[in-house]
């Protein structure tokens, strides 16, 4: 194909947002050049086409449809995504929160869908947000259904990829994903943000990574995006003091009461008969995380199943107790 014909589909396939088509052009071009024996030019271009940025269909506004073409950043060193990209399809309704949290976070939306009516008098919403609590308790979770709400794509941070072994490298992926987060809207989540948040005063930190805690303290401070970025951590007591301060809000995750108790357990049997009401059981989920208690549920469903049975009996549902209090026994004895 010509030269020209090729470049024109090269950009007609940026303008639609056509990720694959763009590469295999991209990819053309690179052949044609090295079968003129352009060697030296088809490698660099071969290296560019794979050395910053990888490809990502951004969602539509209203519909997740792809609309534009974007690009994902990738670490120098073995050329993998620094984030990875999460259409949200966790609902509000999969949502269990106590009531404080509930009126916190529907007024993060709410500053949100009118941050036309802010602007217009010169201020921002609140868009920096610190999840915080015991493990399994829904901060994950959370943060898939705040960008469902929200109708924009979840980019969570690959800790093990942005965290490198090369003098300089991690704070430099940390830039790369603001960065990346600033340019479009995005609800970008840092999980186990204890990792490169961590007191400056540790003994067991490095000097690269007391570095990487500056850099993460000015990128967040920065930060100006139209979207969101959230941190999730299970060791808050580990971060720097510094770092609480950057955070437009703090939201702590608690396990559930009994009054989340009670609608967990109906939200898991919604699709599914049982022989009890849940607030006969209540008291034996008491202490229990969110996700213990979604396991406790599941499992009482399996064996249903399996058992050829359409109904959960409440000896069942206890004998699915026990087993999760087994586990937590075993993990209570494991090293912290």
């Amino acid at each position: 194909m010509p030269r020209g014909e090729l470049l024109k589909k090269l950009f007609h396939s940026y303008s639609q947002g056509d990720s694959q088509s763009f590469h295999e052009v991209a990819g053309e071009i690179i052949r044609d050049e090295e079968s003129k024996n352009n060697r030296v030019l088809a490698n660099a271009l071969r290296r560019n086409l794979g050395s910053g940025q990888r490809p990502l269909a951004l969602p539509d506004k209203n519909n997740f449809t792809s609309r534009k073409l974007a690009v994902v950043p990738i670490e120098r060193d073995k050329q993998l995504p620094l984030v990875d990209t999460i259409q949200p399809e966790r609902r509000a309704s999969d949502l269990i929160l106590n009531r404080n949290n509930q009126r916190l976070l529907l007024s993060l939306l709410a500053e949100f869908r009118q941050r036309d009516v802010l602007g217009a008098h010169g201020l921002r919403g609140r868009s920096r947000l610190l999840f915080c609590g015991p493990p399994g308790c829904g901060k994950t979770l959370c943060a898939e259904v705040f960008a469902h709400e929200v109708k924009l794509p979840l980019l969570v941070a690959s800790m093990d990829t942005l965290v490198s072994s090369l003098l300089g490298e991690t704070a430099s992926n940390l830039r790369k994903i603001f960065d990346f987060a600033a340019a479009q809207p995005v609800v970008l989540l840092l999980d186990e943000f204890d990792a490169i948040a961590r007191l400056r005063d540790d003994e067991t930190l490095n000097g690269e990574l007391r570095r990487v805690v500056n850099s993460l303290l000015m990128l967040i401070e920065q930060f100006r995006g139209q979207g969101f970025v959230i941190a999730a951590t299970n060791h808050e007591r580990q971060l720097d003091p510094a770092i609480w301060r950057r955070f437009d809000e703090v939201v702590f995750f608690e396990k559930p009461a009994k009054a989340e108790i009670l609608r967990l357990v109906s939200l898991k049997f919604r699709n599914f008969k049982t022989d009890f009401e849940p607030a006969s059981v209540a008291d034996f989920l008491a202490g229990f995380s969110h996700a213990e208690i979604e396991r406790v549920c599941l499992n009482a469903i399996r064996q249903a199943v399996l058992n050829q049975r359409n109904i959960v009996s409440k000896r069942r549902f206890l004998e699915s107790v026990a087993l999760e209090k087994r586990r937590r026994d075993i993990a209570g004895r494991l090293p912290q």
